[in-house]
């Protein structure tokens, strides 16, 4: 799968990488540090397979940025699971109310990051939305 991570935070983005490689998967991660680098990248490439978004990022957080990606026929079937620190019951509710397939708090311990992003790529890798036509 083609992965477009939209997170600020290069720690973040590291463990990202690293737990893909540590499971063993060959995913092709695409970074964005935010929701305007994100729409960049949608607008000039091949659509991804997932989204992985951050909620608190400078210039268009991750609100912002679904509600543009909800509003575009194009992009707006694009699958996107919330990883965040987030626990805002109101970031919630307006995340799923954007389509969101999914909202998951970063755990603070590694291996606990590890499985969830274990449970994702599981997920979304066997999803009719996703798999090679």
């Amino acid at each position: 799968m083609t992965i477009l991570l939209i997170e600020d935070d290069h720690i973040e983005v590291l463990k990202l990488n690293r737990s893909i490689a540590k499971l063993g998967q060959e995913h092709e991660v695409v970074e964005a540090g935010n929701g305007e680098e994100a729409l960049t990248y949608l607008g000039a490439h091949k659509l991804p397979d997932l989204l992985l978004l951050d909620l608190n990022m400078p210039k268009m957080n991750g609100l912002e940025f679904l509600r543009v990606l909800r509003n575009s026929d194009r992009l707006k079937y694009l699958p996107t699971v919330v990883l965040t620190t987030s626990v805002n019951e109101k970031d919630l509710k307006e995340a799923y109310a954007l389509g969101v397939a999914g909202y998951l708090l970063k755990p603070l311990k590694y291996e606990d990051y590890i499985t969830k992003i274990e449970v994702i790529l599981a997920y979304w890798k066997h999803n009719e939305l996703v798999k090679p036509k």
